[in-house]
């Protein structure tokens, strides 16, 4: 068993939690605390009433999550939020989220996973949110038939095309998750493709008019890459088990 302050500590650290700045009902960090001690490791992309239940069933652990349990913001404790939170309570479970430190950390986030499973080359930081550099830019040789096929062996699901742009893509974009609706600015940062998870329905054609490559990949298959490297960093130091439950959501 490991102390949870030690977990946390060692989380805060890394992540950078307290710097880098995010959505309000992300709420960065632990979210829910248990006794004080941690047995196990897991990780999810959602900490979504089905997942707790999942993770509750082994008994004390923390629970690493993407999408924490407040993006509703303040709202009564009763419902299934109610029994999210007794079923993680009375399993010792403690919650810990972390959404653009995960995103954008350069070991173990999302982006980074995602980058190397296609394998982009060269890559740098790429589109700035109130001063954080939310995705990466890399070079990438290829068709955009042959990156969607490079996506869809690392997403291990369908992706979505809009090729809109050159038939011949040397430069990439990418910002995992929900970021369709930054198409412009992508467009016109020069890049030959856009790799995101979803977008809104203006993206497809505006995407058209731009004379861009979009991909959508999913937003929960491109998100997966972080919490799972995450967990095994944890599992390595702190020689702890660790685990993913995996509860896609087809978005």
């Amino acid at each position: 068993m490991i102390l949870l302050n030690d977990l946390v500590a060692f989380l805060d650290e890394h992540l950078a939690i307290a710097t880098i700045p995010d959505y309000p009902g992300a709420l960065n960090g632990l979210q829910l605390a248990n006794e004080g001690k941690v047995g196990r490791i897991i990780a999810a992309v959602d900490a979504s009433l089905g997942v707790v239940e999942s993770a509750a069933a082994g008994g004390p652990g923390l629970l690493l999550v993407h999408h924490g349990m407040f993006w509703q913001g303040a709202q009564p404790l009763r419902g299934a939020f109610y029994r999210k939170i007794k079923t993680a309570m009375d399993a010792g479970l403690a919650i810990y989220s972390a959404h653009l430190p995960l995103d954008v950390h350069p070991k173990w986030g999302n982006n980074h996973g995602l980058a190397q499973a296609i394998g982009m080359r060269e890559v740098t930081p790429f589109l700035d949110w109130k001063g954080l550099a939310v995705g990466l830019r890399g070079a990438w040789d290829g068709t955009p038939d042959e990156l969607a096929q490079r996506l869809m062996q690392a997403v291990r699901g369908p992706v979505h095309v809009c090729a809109g742009g050159p038939a011949k893509i040397t430069s990439v974009g990418l910002v995992t998750g929900g970021a369709g609706s930054e198409v412009a600015r992508v467009a016109a940062a020069g890049v030959d493709a856009f790799v995101t998870g979803e977008g809104p329905h203006w993206s497809f054609p505006l995407a058209e008019e731009l004379g861009i490559n979009v991909f959508l990949a999913g937003h929960y298959a491109t998100e997966t890459f972080g919490v799972k490297a995450l967990a095994e960093a944890l599992s390595q130091h702190f020689a702890l088990p660790s685990s993913f439950i995996d509860r896609p959501t087809g978005l």
